[in-house]
């Protein structure tokens, strides 16, 4: 399905948790952290506390092997390789970091299956020591968007992958997160929005659901994801091959009926009164 761009974000959606997070509190740090979160930026709070891990002994492989352990449900791994065997563009825009998202989709065997990811640069420095930095540097400009945290504005990601699509490309994106709402505002009416239900993302697009152009489509759970997302695509792919029918039908021809079955798609998002 060359016509299909999947956009996932990382945390609370391929993974069950938030990565930082997780991290963090499974390797003992937590006070401290808690102790650090109202006296930095997120980004720069994150590089002190790697800072901090490695002045404890802690290493690449440790938090690597944090990492491996971090929850995801069963249904995540065979919904990213079923789209991805249909067809699809598969990419990721997320507020975790690159080394986090990769080393855990290697993990997972699923790092060959995204063609870009989008997230906070890291990288290892001479010491050994992770160290990770803002998608956009923030200290130097501000990037404009007032519903964003001031490291990424994920709508500015999801234009330029816009701006970068031939043809008649279909999004589908799905998120979680506040920062996922944003860019769902930039969608078009053929395209796709997958809010994770009763999550921030869901409770911002429930306050005034016109906003969004995209047709809405909530989920659960990975198993709910992995249903409605493979019902998407296969929805879009009967469109697109009854398109493709319809254009070799000759005005002349005499009245054919084509009938296409398909199993039925989740409703579209309702919203409580």
């Amino acid at each position: 399905m060359a016509g299909i761009v999947v956009v996932f974000d990382f945390d609370k959606t391929i993974i069950d948790c938030d990565s930082d997070n997780w991290v963090v509190d499974e390797l003992g740090f937590t006070d401290l952290f808690n102790q650090l979160l109202p006296t930095m930026p997120w980004n720069f709070l994150m590089d002190r506390m790697m800072k901090e891990l490695h002045a404890q002994g802690k290493t690449i492989d440790d938090i690597a092997e944090v990492l491996k352990r971090a929850p995801i449900h069963p249904r995540i791994v065979p919904a990213i390789k079923s789209a991805h065997a249909l067809g699809c563009e598969l990419r990721i825009v997320s507020d975790a970091n690159m080394f986090f998202i990769e080393t855990i989709l290697e993990h997972l065997g699923l790092r060959e299956y995204f063609s870009e990811i989008n997230s906070n640069p890291s990288f290892v420095d001479e010491e050994e020591r992770l160290r990770i930095s803002p998608y956009h540097d923030f200290t130097r400009s501000s990037h404009g968007c007032n519903l964003c945290p001031p490291n990424m504005c994920k709508r500015m990601i999801i234009e330029r992958i816009q701006a970068s699509l031939e043809g008649k490309k279909k999004i589908i994106y799905l998120g979680d997160g506040s920062g996922d709402y944003c860019p769902s505002l930039v969608l078009g009416e053929a395209d796709y929005m997958m809010p994770r239900k009763n999550f921030p993302v869901w409770d911002l697009i429930c306050r005034n659901p016109m906003l969004i152009k995209a047709e809405i489509h909530e989920w659960n759970d990975g198993e709910e994801l992995e249903r409605v997302l493979l019902q998407i695509i296969n929805m879009i792919s009967v469109e697109e091959n009854y398109d493709n029918s319809a254009q070799l039908i000759s005005v002349d021809c005499k009245l054919q009926t084509i009938s296409v079955s398909t199993h039925a798609l989740p409703q579209a998002l309702s919203v409580p009164q």
